[in-house]
């Protein structure tokens, strides 16, 4: 009875056992293009954590493109070829990127003294300052020192003029990546040459963040005293931002020596809003929206100290009335340091000579 048993069923396990291999492989080898695809969804996952794209501005195809092709392209900063046996283009290293940082003859012993010490201190050589004042104390030490003709004062001419100046100044060197921040923004090196890194190398990519919660609205004068409205996105100069060589080339019909200025005075707004202008209404590309960068107009309490490293610019001022600075714990009171700078850098760079 035994054996009439097996010969009855032996078979039934046998096939069976087949058919469960084979469903089995047929499960394993259809999933492999889903896992190609997700493997390849992640490479874009970190560029995509750290841009925040605007619903509402109008994308134009190029743009697209930038946007939305960055998070692969970081798989090509390296220099050989890719897959698709392309040429690509060599890995961003910080001396790619050209630093400017505007000020005024009345600040350099506060303001900037406070960036040499910081942050400057450790990027030198590719950081230029563009003021409106000699200083023989910066150049006899060193320092990248633009004296412009500029007004000294805050007003949309004097503004657009040392961005001017801060263009040409980069189109005339053979840097990668041109990026802006005024005298009272923290730059962190390392987490900047990350975000950028992450970008397509020869794409349109104009990267920053806005003070505004919606495009401004402007009114561009035309020929006859005629004026139309435009609207468009641009990154506040107060949190700084940055434009990729290519893109900047494409800016200089309405860039490039005194065409900056002439741009502004057109929309009649500063610089920062110029940038935007060109970018957006002239040439057609969409901003980047990067939460990374932080100006004194936004509240900086709600920055947290975890995330310090991350941050490519922090700021300080005054914001409603009151001191508005990072809160970040350290050995430096808030009497001693009062925009936290020092705090921030020992905090970064713990090794710094004069950190406690």
């Amino acid at each position: 009875m035994y054996k009439r048993w097996i010969r009855r069923w032996l078979p039934v396990l046998i096939f069976t056992l087949f058919i469960i291999l084979y469903v089995d492989f047929q499960l394993r080898t259809s999933s492999l293009p889903i896992l190609a695809e997700v493997k390849q969804q992640s490479s874009g996952a970190r560029l995509r954590s750290i841009q925040k794209l605007s619903s509402s501005s109008s994308s134009s195809s190029s743009s697209s493109s930038n946007t939305g092709d960055a998070g692969n392209g970081a798989h090509f900063t390296h220099g050989g070829r890719d897959p698709s046996g392309s040429v690509t283009q060599p890995r961003l290293k910080q001396e790619d990127i050209y630093i400017a940082v505007k000020t005024t003859g009345r600040f350099h012993k506060t303001r900037l003294a406070l960036l040499l010490e910081t942050w400057i201190s450790r990027t030198k050589a590719q950081t230029f300052i563009f003021t409106d004042a000699e200083d023989e104390d910066l150049s006899s030490e060193g320092y990248n020192v633009v004296v412009t003709d500029c007004q000294t004062d805050h007003s949309q001419q004097a503004l657009s003029c040392k961005m001017s100046a801060e263009y040409d100044g980069f189109m005339a060197s053979s840097k990668r990546w041109f990026c802006h921040v005024d005298d009272d923004n923290y730059l962190n090196p390392e987490a900047l040459l990350a975000l950028l890194s992450a970008f397509p190398q020869d794409g349109d990519i104009y990267v920053g963040k806005p003070s505004l919660d919606k495009p401004i609205t402007a009114h561009e004068l035309l020929e006859g005293n005629a004026t139309r409205e435009v609207r468009f996105w641009f990154a506040t100069g107060g949190a700084g931002f940055c434009l990729s060589r290519r893109l900047a080339e494409k800016m200089a019909p309405w860039a490039s020596g005194s065409r900056f200025e002439k741009t502004s005075a057109t929309i009649r707004l500063p610089d920062d809003c110029t940038v935007g202008f060109i970018v957006e209404r002239r040439l057609g590309i969409s901003m980047v929206h990067c939460p990374l960068f932080h100006s004194h107009l936004e509240n900086l309490l709600l920055v947290s100290q975890r995330s310090i490293p991350q941050q490519v610019t922090l700021s300080y001022g005054l914001f409603e009335n009151k001191m508005n600075s990072i809160e970040v714990k350290g050995s430096f009171s808030k009497e001693d340091d009062p925009s936290r700078f020092r705090s921030v850098h020992c905090l970064l760079h713990p090794f710094t000579s004069w950190c406690p």
